[in-house]
């Protein structure tokens, strides 16, 4: 597993970032039953940029908490073996991983929402990773039904790495 950080969050961050997403990368991997070796780019910003990106991919002018881009269009959640179908598209000819996508995080968020939520900034954080290598992976919360699933298999991940609301 290939975990990419970049970290353009210019305000300090008071938490092991890094072990964080990592750990919930991994239940995440682990919860969704990814057969492959993956690879997942991760970049921590500020409200300002993530707004930008928001704006550009997503033609939504205002900052979000995180922002998810699949590599892989799933026609049903964790159907992994469609990236068979063309395995150049999907996997790195250096490391033979599987490119699941990008996740950015809006640090402002992670800080904002944790002191709404009455939790920890970590536990925060890892929900927001938790959240986006499920979208990752093929899951979404369109629908009731959708949302329910997802929602579980969040916290699932979170419990399972022991980052809960306490």
């Amino acid at each position: 597993m290939t975990v990419n950080i970049e970290n353009e969050y210019l305000c300090e961050i008071s938490m092991d970032y890094k072990q964080i997403i990592r750990e919930v990368i991994e239940g995440a991997l682990e919860a969704v039953r990814c057969p492959y070796e993956v690879q997942v780019q991760v970049l921590l910003t500020d409200n300002e940029r993530i707004r930008e990106i928001n704006r550009e991919q997503r033609g939504i002018d205002r900052p979000t908490d995180v922002l998810s881009f699949p590599m892989i269009a799933f026609r049903r959640q964790e159907e992994f073996e469609l990236v068979e179908e063309q395995p150049e598209a999907y996997f790195d000819p250096d490391t033979g991983e599987l490119n699941l996508g990008d996740i950015v995080v809006s640090m402002d968020k992670v800080y904002e929402q944790a002191q709404e939520f009455g939790h920890s900034p970590e536990r925060e954080l890892a929900f927001l990773i938790a959240h986006s290598m499920l979208h990752l992976s093929g899951y979404d919360h369109e629908e009731k039904e959708e949302q329910l699933q997802m929602e579980a298999k969040q916290e699932d991940i979170l419990q399972n790495k022991g980052y809960t609301r306490d």
